[in-house]
C-alpha cells in the first residue's frame, strides 16, 4: 500500500508507463479516475492510452480542473487525496462553480409544479418515502414562490423513480456507493425528472443514504441549478451525511435558486385551479391566536390547531399549513398534547384518554393506547400539555393545576407526583395550554401569551405573544 501511495504521489509532469503485468491496483485506479473524469468533467477517453499520463495529457488537465472545482491544491497529480474525493458517493450530474445554473438558464415558466412518484424503494416504508420527497420539495418552496403538488396519475412536471443499472436514459447507474442519483434540468419530456439508484441503501435516518438529503439536491437540478463549489451547499456534488433534522439551506443555495425564481414575497396570486380555503389559512397573526398542542418533529415545530397542522422551521419565516388527516388519516382532530423524544425518533400525541406514537413519520399500528397505561390515576381524563427534557430524559405531563413526571428510561411515573405547577415552575400556571422544548428552553402557552422558561435557571426569561414564532 505504501508503494501504491508513492506511485500516486509522482507529479503528472513526469512521463511514465505502467507495466500491465504489475501494479494492477494502480491500473484499476487510473481507469477509475479516467472514467470519473469522463463522466463528470468531459474527458475524451480516446485521446490518452490507458497506461500513460503525461504532463501535456488531457487527463492532467482534467485532474487540475477537478482539483480546482473542489477547492483542492491544484497539482495535476493523481494522488491519494484526489482519488479519495473521486471515490466519494455523489450526484450523477456533471461538474462543469459558487452556485451555477445550467447553460441557457433553463427554468420552469410557471410557479405551480406537479410531481409523481412512479415507484418505491423496498428499503423504506412508502409513507417515509412520500414524506422525504414532500420535505425535499419544501426545501425549495420555503425560499421561492414555487409550490409542488403531488399527483397520482398522468404526466407530472417532475417524475420520480428508483432504478438500477441501465434504466433507459443513457446514463446507467453504477451500483452501490458511486452515483446515488441524477436529475434533469427543467424542460419537456424527461426534463425535471429525478432518478435514484435502487442499489443504494436508502433510509429516513442517518444510516445508509438519507433520501431526503439526496432528493433535495436532485430537485435543485430539476429546478435549474447546477453544482456548487461551496462544500456547505446542498448543491455541492458529493453526499454529506448530516442529520436531516439539523439541515438548512446555505446562502449559496438560496442565492442560486432565487436568481431563477425570486423570493417568496414575489409569489403571484394563487392560480384559479388551486383556490385558497379559509379553513386552510388561519390568521396566525391574530392577537387572539391560540393552539391546541405544540411539539417538534425532526427539526420542525408543529402547531396543532383543530384539524390543521401548522409546520414551521425555526430559521425560516414561512409557515406551511396542512390538514392533519393528510399526514395521519386515522388521527382525530383536536390533539390536546404532544411531545417529541428525539433519541427514540418518536412523537407522542394525546387526546382525552388515548395516545398515539409516531416513529419518524409513520403512525405505529399498535396504538392508540389508554393514558392510564402510563401510570396516571383513574381520575385523570385528559392531558392538557406535555414536554420532554432531553437532558434528564424526563417527560412532564400537565393536568389542570398539577403536573406528573415520567421517566422515559424506566417507562414509569416518578414517585412523589403530582405536584403543583405554580409551586415548582415559578411564574407558570396555574394551568398550561400547550408547551414544547427548543434550545434549552420550555415555551409555555397560556391563551394568547407565551412564556420562555430557562430549564437550567428554572425561571421565566421572556414573555411573548403566542404567535411570535410566525414573526408577526
Amino acid at each position: 500500500m505504501k508503494n501504491f501511495l508513492l506511485i500516486l504521489a509522482l507529479h503528472a509532469s513526469i512521463s511514465y508507463t505502467i507495466p500491465v503485468t504489475t501494479d494492477t491496483i494502480f491500473e484499476k485506479e487510473l481507469l477509475f479516475a479516467k472514467i470519473y473524469l469522463k463522466k463528470y468533467f468531459g474527458l475524451d477517453m480516446e485521446e490518452t492510452p490507458l497506461n500513460k499520463v503525461k504532463g501535456n495529457d488531457p487527463v492532467v488537465q482534467k485532474i487540475e480542473e477537478m482539483q480546482k472545482f473542489f477547492g483542492m491544491k491544484v497539482t495535476g497529480t493523481l494522488d491519494s487525496t484526489t482519488l479519495e474525493m473521486m471515490h466519494k458517493p455523489r450526484c450523477g450530474v456533471p461538474d462543469v462553480h459558487e452556485f451555477k445554473v445550467f447553460p441557457n438558464r433553463p427554468r420552469w415558466k410557471k410557479y405551480d409544479l406537479t410531481y409523481r412518484i412512479m415507484n418505491y424503494t423496498p428499503d423504506m416504508a412508502k409513507a417515509d418515502v412520500d414524506y422525504a420527497v414532500k420535505k425535499a420539495f419544501e426545501v425549495w418552496s420555503n425560499v421561492t414562490p414555487l409550490t409542488f403538488k403531488r399527483i397520482y396519475m398522468g404526466e407530472a412536471d417532475i417524475l420520480i423513480s428508483f432504478a438500477s443499472g441501465d434504466h433507459g436514459d443513457f446514463y446507467p447507474f453504477d451500483g452501490r456507493h458511486g452515483t446515488l442519483a441524477h436529475a434533469y434540468a427543467p424542460g419537456t419530456g424527461i426534463g425535471g425528472d429525478a432518478h435514484f439508484d435502487e442499489d443504494e441503501g436508502w433510509t429516513a435516518g442517518t444510516r445508509g443514504y438519507n433520501l431526503f438529503l439526496v432528493a433535495a439536491h436532485e430537485f435543485g437540478h430539476s429546478l435549474g441549478l447546477d453544482h456548487s463549489k461551496d462544500p456547505q451547499a446542498l448543491m455541492y456534488p458529493t453526499y454529506r451525511g448530516v442529520d436531516p433534522r439539523q439541515f438548512h439551506l446555505s446562502q449559496d443555495d438560496i442565492k442560486g435558486i432565487q436568481t431563477l425564481y425570486g423570493r417568496p414575497v414575489n409569489r403571484p396570486p394563487i392560480s384559479p385551479e388551486l383556490p385558497s380555503s379559509p379553513t386552510m389559512k388561519p390568521d396566525v397573526c391574530s392577537s387572539s391566536m391560540t393552539f391546541d398542542a405544540i411539539a417538534t418533529l425532526q427539526g420542525e415545530i408543529i402547531f396543532f390547531k383543530d384539524s390543521l397542522l401548522l409546520r414551521k422551521q425555526p430559521q425560516n419565516p414561512k409557515v406551511v399549513v396542512d390538514l392533519l388527516s393528510s399526514f395521519w388519516p386515522s388521527l382525530p382532530s383536536g390533539i390536546q398534547a404532544a411531545y417529541e423524544v428525539e433519541t427514540k425518533n418518536q412523537v407522542f400525541l394525546f387526546k382525552d384518554t388515548k395516545y398515539w406514537v409516531i416513529r419518524g413519520t409513520k403512525l405505529l399500528t399498535r396504538y392508540p393506547r389508554n393514558i392510564h397505561s402510563l401510570g396516571f390515576p383513574s381520575y385523570v381524563k385528559k392531558v392538557d400539555a406535555a414536554v420532554h427534557n432531553p437532558f434528564s430524559r424526563k417527560t412532564y405531563f400537565f393536568v389542570k393545576n398539577d403536573y406528573w413526571r415520567y421517566d422515559e428510561g424506566s417507562q414509569s411515573m416518578d414517585r412523589g407526583y403530582p405536584r403543583e405547577i405554580a409551586k415548582f415552575f415559578p411564574g407558570i400556571g396555574p394551568k398550561v395550554g400547550a408547551v414544547f422544548y427548543h434550545n434549552r428552553h420550555y415555551y409555555f402557552f397560556q391563551g394568547a401569551k407565551q412564556l420562555e422558561y430557562d430549564i437550567f435557571l428554572n425561571r421565566v426569561t421572556r414573555v411573548l405573544n403566542s404567535n411570535s414564532w410566525f414573526r408577526c
